[in-house]
């Protein structure tokens, strides 16, 4: 297992950008995909992004494309998540996770703590 630890959340306005990351301790990181998450609530937890290990591939949710980018530094064993454009239905509490390499969109096990992000409009 790896041990991830998110930060990076706040308060923002509508419209405005916020960068999450992701720190990863405990294995070795570039052995793992990893992928952004939400959970607004209510709701279910969604996929926001994925990013394989070298960081050749991405992947994103429909509502999020454009506006976000995933990004990765194994050297320094993060994850970031660079969010513009904000909008207040992305508000919600961000989890970073390692994820499977056939499915991006799918958590393979390690899950952070989550960071919230609210959007006020």
């Amino acid at each position: 297992q790896v041990q991830l630890v998110e930060s990076g959340g706040g308060l923002v306005q509508a419209g405005g950008s916020l960068r999450l990351s992701c720190a990863a301790s405990g294995r070795t990181f570039g052995n793992y995909n990893m992928g952004w998450f939400r959970q607004a609530p209510g709701k279910e937890r969604e996929f926001v992004a994925g990013i394989s290990r070298s960081g050749g591939s991405t992947y994103y949710a429909s509502s999020v494309k454009g506006r976000f980018t995933i990004s990765r530094d194994n050297a320094k064993s993060t994850v970031n998540l660079q969010m513009n454009s904000l909008k207040p239905e992305d508000t919600a509490v961000y989890y970073c996770a390692t994820v499977y390499t056939s499915d991006l969109q799918r958590p393979l096990g390690s899950w952070g703590q989550g960071t919230q992000v609210t959007v006020s409009s």
